[in-house]
């Protein structure tokens, strides 16, 4: 008798409430449930309208997205007539749900996944505290309402314990008092509250992992009440099989800064190559959201928290990819590209400004003379003024090494029989991380650079041009500094013939 799968079995007819739905976890997820489970039942997706556009016309966009195209092969257009949109926002009173789309819910939602939240490290405690936890508390006060529901899984963040260089798989002590900093936000202005930030924080280094701390003990109060699960992911990274190698629509981490590597653009990037950074692909979070909920509903109540990590069991540093990183960004060229790559990185922040300086801020002042000359919008300078800026809060994340424990998300791979290990693979020890990048770049390549594969000879050429483009410059640039040396110290160039080479070493120290 053939194996079925368990997790299949579990969601199949079972209706579903997706908060942020429309974002790089949310599209992957409502892609897996609809091409692996394709007997469940509906999507309840909560949506607002964006950019002019209303929620309907949003959906209506949805089987255009490249996500979507593997799901396309075998299925017709009539398989996204199970997603239902339902406006509202999770930071708006009741979710901002009208009484009528609450009660369709209430009546018909079986598995509630709250993915929905604001990730920016650089927001302030009024907009996070709104979204991250009361956004939660209010899914979880629908969730009491809901009459069949039969597991709720909250999406956190490992970083919730940043406080901490390791964490184990548990809700830790509350940071504070989760009324009072509510009541402290609703009172204060933004500037109050960011005079008294650090004090708040209480050790976290932002207000995102703060928040989404606080969230995580929203989902701890009602795990009495109904089964309930909390999946941490670290970094959310490229997809590692599915639904194709190495898609993306997102532009954080590598995939942002191996974008702007392959145009040229970004040449430094400050990080410590020998500490493990954890990264984990897209579908694998995936999985482990159906997997985690399909576990937890087997119990009547409580709470089990996964952490969806690599770095205690299949761990990445950069220093793998030291000898290979710029051979990949010549391999597989963007036509694009702007300047020639040439990816170095840097184990420090006063390091990284000072080669900031000469690397980034001085050829994008030239390119941006260029597009204006050309009538394109200059734009490089203010990028890079942009990364800068941020720097400062970014640096415990860039240069810290953490360590989460997963000895949960591991057991919870060994409940799987042999076709869920196939079709909701959670177990990441046998990630070639080599081979992954390589894939991640090609696909930010063709859906964050949108360059197809039929560019790479062009691009090829291109490369070719623009490495002489490269040599001349520098040429240029050491010609300069050698003139001026020699006219501070009233020497010939000829007298002074010694310090070309020193130069052109310095410069490939910066």
């Amino acid at each position: 008798m053939t194996e079925e799968s368990q997790v299949r079995a579990f969601y199949t007819g079972k209706n579903f409430f997706i908060t942020g739905g429309t974002g790089f976890v949310g599209l992957c997820l409502i892609e897996k449930i609809l091409r692996c489970i394709p007997d469940a039942g509906k999507i309840y997706l909560l949506m607002r309208p964006k950019k002019g556009k209303e929620i309907a016309e949003r959906l209506n966009e949805f089987p255009g997205h490249p996500v979507f195209e593997k799901l396309l092969e075998n299925q017709t257009k009539e398989i996204f007539n199970k997603l239902v949109p339902i406006s509202g926002d999770v930071g708006a009173e009741d979710l901002g749900l009208s009484p009528e789309d609450r009660e369709i819910l209430i009546e018909n939602v079986n598995v509630v996944i709250h993915s929905a939240a604001t990730l920016d490290f650089e927001e302030g405690l009024k907009p996070t505290v709104k979204i991250n936890v009361l956004g939660t508390r209010r899914v979880l006060e629908l969730c009491r309402q809901v009459k069949e529901l039969k597991v709720m899984v909250h999406v956190s963040s490992a970083y919730v314990n940043a406080f901490l260089n390791e964490a184990e798989e548990k809700v830790y002590e509350t940071p504070g008092d989760v009324n009072s900093v509510i009541n402290l936000v609703n009172r204060l202005s933004d500037e109050a509250l960011e005079d008294m930030e650090k004090t708040i924080l209480r050790g976290h280094p932002n207000t995102y992992t703060f928040t989404k701390h606080l969230a995580e003990h929203e989902v701890k109060n009602s795990s009495n009440l109904f089964p309930c699960t909390i999946v941490r992911p670290s970094m959310i990274v490229a997809s590692w099989k599915e639904p194709v190698v190495g898609w993306t629509c997102s532009k954080v981490g590598p995939q942002g800064f191996l974008m702007g590597a392959a145009k040229g653009v970004v040449r430094r990037l400050p990080l410590s190559k020998e500490n493990i950074a954890d990264y984990i692909p897209v579908d694998i979070v995936i999985n482990q959201l159906l997997v985690a909920g399909w576990h937890a509903a087997k119990q009547e109540s409580g709470l089990t928290v996964y952490h969806c990590t690599s770095s205690t069991q299949n761990p990445f540093r950069w220093n793998m990819l030291d000898s290979v990183v710029n051979e990949m960004l010549h391999n597989y060229p963007l036509k694009s590209a702007v300047w020639y790559p040439h990816l170095q990185f840097v184990p420090s922040l006063f390091l990284f400004r000072i080669s900031a300086i000469f690397v980034h801020f001085f050829p994008a002042i030239l390119l941006d003379m260029l597009l204006r000359i050309t009538g394109g919008r200059p734009i490089l300078f203010r990028l890079h003024k942009n990364v800068w800026n941020s720097l400062g809060r970014l640096e415990r994340f860039i240069f810290s090494e953490w360590r989460f424990h997963n000895p949960n998300t591991r057991e919870l791979a060994t409940q799987l029989n042999k076709v869920d290990e196939d079709m909701f693979y959670i177990n990441i020890s046998t990630i070639y991380w080599v081979e992954y990048f390589v894939n991640l770049h090609l696909g930010v390549r063709k859906y964050l650079n949108k360059e197809s594969e039929k560019t790479i000879p062009a691009a090829k050429t291109k490369d070719i041009i623009l490495r002489f483009a490269h040599i001349a410059w520098q040429t240029m640039i050491i010609t300069l500094l050698w003139y001026i040396f020699s006219a501070l110290f009233g020497f010939t160039m000829l007298q002074c013939f010694w310090a070309p080479p020193i130069i052109y070493y310095l410069y490939t120290l910066l």
